[in-house]
């Protein structure tokens, strides 16, 4: 009797350890997705052009901040850009200052948990973030609603691919913009534990064990067509390799584009004065049609 307590007692204090193991390991694998950052660097450049504030509610009542970029003039169009996994816009709005400067407004937001927005970052919820951040784009002063681009960085990339295929605003999108996006949630986190000895026996249960595959773009974005869809990454990218970018493409229905650029880095497509220009004429090419 004595003996069959003691068996069960070690059970149960077995149990409890696997599950606080499981629980740990769980909160790891959805941490590789997630590096928020709440406080915001000083950026002149995007002081300069005055963004606006934009103050917007998700499905589930969280508030989400951003900044509405307006063109000096008649704008391009309106480019809706989500950012990468890190930071907050206030460092990623870099990335798009150029091309307020080429006359485009731009709206860029944080997700949930990031900069001056509410709640804690997830998976689920970055995509209800995003669908709120379009739908609030089409209410900001200067939007022609005829002339909406949505374009996505690294993790955006990913999170644009769902939006664009599953909005019910879709028939306004005249292009999706995607730039060193992953193909898969469950590949890049399989990849970067295969990149660490400690994890890299672990790379294949964590990953699908752990990580929510659901919205990976790969399933996503042949639904994406009728929109025009342009891929762009650099050859020499070490975050997110290159090869994704051929395997959305190659999932893809036309009309689609894929630019790999002949530079180094992530999100780096745009270092390049070439791709930007041709950039330009391909957005230029979309209203014309």
């Amino acid at each position: 009797m004595a003996f069959a307590k003691e068996l069960g007692r070690r059970m149960k204090k077995n149990l409890c350890f696997m599950m606080l193991i499981l629980f740990l390991l769980n909160a790891g694998c959805t941490n590789l997705f997630f590096y928020p950052e709440k406080e915001f660097i000083d950026n002149p450049a995007a002081k300069k052009l005055a963004p606006l504030d934009v103050y917007f509610k998700t499905p589930d009542r969280l508030k989400l901040h951003g900044w509405f970029f307006q063109a000096k003039q008649e704008a391009r169009a309106t480019i809706l850009f989500i950012h990468g996994n890190a930071r907050n816009l206030s460092v990623h709005a870099g990335s798009v200052l150029w091309l307020v400067d080429e006359g485009f407004n731009v709206f860029i937001f944080d997700y949930r948990g990031y900069g001056r927005s509410e709640g804690k970052p997830g998976i689920d919820g970055i995509h209800l973030d995003a669908e709120a951040a379009l739908e609030t784009l089409l209410t900001l002063p200067g939007v022609n609603k005829d002339r909406i681009v949505v374009f996505g960085h690294s993790l955006g990339g990913a999170v644009a691919v769902y939006t664009a295929a599953n909005t019910p605003y879709k028939d306004l999108i005249k292009t999706l913009v995607i730039d060193s996006a992953f193909s898969g949630y469950q590949l890049i986190a399989q990849e970067k534990l295969a990149e660490d000895f400690v994890t890299w026996p672990l790379q294949y249960p964590l990953s699908v064990l752990f990580i929510n595959d659901y919205y990976s773009p790969v399933r996503w974005i042949k639904k994406v067509s009728p929109v025009p869809l342009l891929i762009l990454h650099t050859d020499k990218d070490e975050v997110a390799p290159a090869h994704h970018s051929r395997i959305l493409y190659d999932a893809a229905l036309q009309p689609k584009e894929l630019w790999q650029a002949a530079v180094k880095g992530h999100v780096s497509s745009f270092t390049d004065e070439s791709v930007r220009k041709k950039f330009i004429m391909y957005i230029s090419n979309v209203f014309q049609k």
